[in-house]
């Protein structure tokens, strides 16, 4: 082992801590970043299911190391070549069954033009939480989306270096807006920290990683999957303009539950803020973004429609996840909240 790595160097005191391991694949690599033992093997990897609880941690705990990274773990383990080489083995698997599972669209135009119609009856996520949703679901949903929200804009800041021309002044101009404009009580993150004190949740960063479940793991690793990779930036803007087109009739929805619970100011002004931010940017992303990529490179027009359409593949098996534990009066999560940071009962 190079020096260097893990068990060379100091350990990091920051980040969150690593979490309880899932499977024999993600506690192998957990063992591997506190104390150099064996990593998974290619026959390990390829018996865990791809979008199931141990092989998304494993990933998630790879693509972390560059974000925060973990208490006790060695900085330098993020460049360990080792560690490298089995994250690419995690990566080829998930890539590989998204692929596979996720029906594209024929263009970007159909890919978009589909989220850009809002259906009449709507069964999602936000419709369910505007309509009947309880304090204790939107709670839920705020838990598990903070593995996103708290770090939020950082993968889609990745592909900036690999564009230019008008897609890379559409993109920094949408992330300056994501990043609060300058001001630090504006940033998105933060934003998403004070609807969570409202919730009465703990805002620490990767707090409620062990309580997540895989559906919703899987959809921030495609971010860091489509960020980290230079040959997949069209698949990454094609997955951010699936973010921005729906997230402003969505986070409408989520302000009126958020208002309708008494959830809390914060909580109502986290959605409030993106449905009239998200409406600017749905242009911004679709017509210089979008639209200066394909301009420069048009052969990347079939990964920007895989971006699209891969992120509402996971989005709706998320969505799955929630609505079919909460249907039945189940919990979504995989461990209950902390009660000792809650101020509802």
């Amino acid at each position: 082992m190079p020096p260097g790595y893990p068990g060379r160097m100091a350990q990091d005191p920051q980040g969150p801590r690593l979490p309880p391991a899932r499977g024999p694949v993600s506690a192998a690599v957990s063992e591997y970043l506190l104390d150099a033992g064996p990593l998974p093997g290619d026959a390990d990897v390829a018996r865990a299911p791809v979008y199931g609880d141990d092989l998304q941690l494993a990933l998630y705990l790879c693509y972390e190391l560059h974000y925060r990274g973990f208490a006790g773990v060695c900085p330098d383990s993020e460049w360990d070549p080792a560690l490298l080489r089995t994250r690419a083995a995690l990566e080829h698997r998930f890539l590989t069954a998204l692929r596979a599972d996720t029906p594209v669209h024929d263009s970007v135009e159909d890919a978009l033009g589909e989220l850009l119609v809002e259906p009449v009856d709507g069964t999602g996520t936000s419709h369910y939480l505007r309509d009947e949703g309880e304090l204790w679901q939107l709670r839920e949903y705020a838990a598990q989306r903070s593995l996103y929200h708290l770090k939020e804009a950082d993968p889609h800041a990745w592909v900036l270096p690999r564009l230019w021309g008008r897609a890379k002044a559409g993109m920094a101009a949408v992330e300056f807006d994501e990043y609060g404009g300058g001001r630090p009580d504006r940033v998105h993150a933060q934003l998403f920290a004070d609807l969570m004190t409202d919730l009465g949740l703990a805002t620490a960063y990767g707090h409620y990683l062990d309580a997540a479940c895989a559906e919703v793991l899987a959809t921030v690793n495609l971010m860091s999957l489509f960020g980290l990779h230079r040959a997949l930036r069209g698949a990454l803007v094609g997955h951010f303009a699936a973010v921005e087109v729906s997230s402003s009739p969505g986070s409408r929805r989520l302000a009126e539950a958020m208002h309708r619970t008494g959830a809390g100011a914060a909580a109502e002004h986290f959605y409030d803020e993106h449905v009239e931010a998200d409406a600017v940017h749905e242009q911004v992303v679709r017509h210089e973004v979008i639209g200066g990529l394909l301009a420069e490179e048009p052969h990347l027009a079939s990964d920007v429609a895989f971006g699209v359409d891969a992120t509402g593949h996971l989005e709706d098996r998320f969505a799955g996840h929630l609505l079919a534990a909460w249907h039945s009066g189940r919990s979504s999560l995989r461990a209950p909240l902390d009660s000792e940071t809650s101020r509802i009962s």
